[in-house]
């Protein structure tokens, strides 16, 4: 049974950090693209960031370029989203998600893409 677990989430003043994870299990990680997704009330959900499976490609929303950094560690089949220099427009459920690419370097930004998702985590900025 595949099981994406993200963690991290809370509440934080405008400017500050957090440092969002995910866990996964029942699923050969490294032949997973690692995603995460955000969700905020009343909107669709929206790409963040994704990364290749072996941690070279990776890929980040014009929205958060510069401040979001995505990385994963394939011995602890844990993807890690760090988040600097947070805005209010940041609030939103945060959810990780895997895509197969076995043999294949190439990231998705399409929610439809992904086999895999994770439960979600709150975050909230505030102003």
């Amino acid at each position: 049974q595949v099981q994406l677990v993200e963690s991290g989430g809370g509440l934080v003043q405008a400017g500050g950090s957090l440092r969002l994870s995910c866990a996964a299990s029942g699923l050969y990680f490294s032949r997973y693209a690692m995603g995460w997704f955000r969700q905020a009330p009343a909107k669709e959900r929206e790409f963040v960031a994704a990364i290749g499976w072996g941690g070279a490609t990776t890929i980040v929303a014009d929205s958060v370029k510069g401040r979001f950094t995505i990385s994963r560690d394939n011995v602890q089949n844990t993807v890690y989203l760090q988040m600097n220099s947070l805005k209010p427009e940041d609030t939103a459920v945060y959810y990780c998600a895997a895509d197969y690419k076995y043999q294949s370097s190439t990231v998705s930004s399409r929610t439809g893409d992904y086999d895999y998702w994770g439960q979600g985590t709150q975050v909230t900025v505030s102003s």
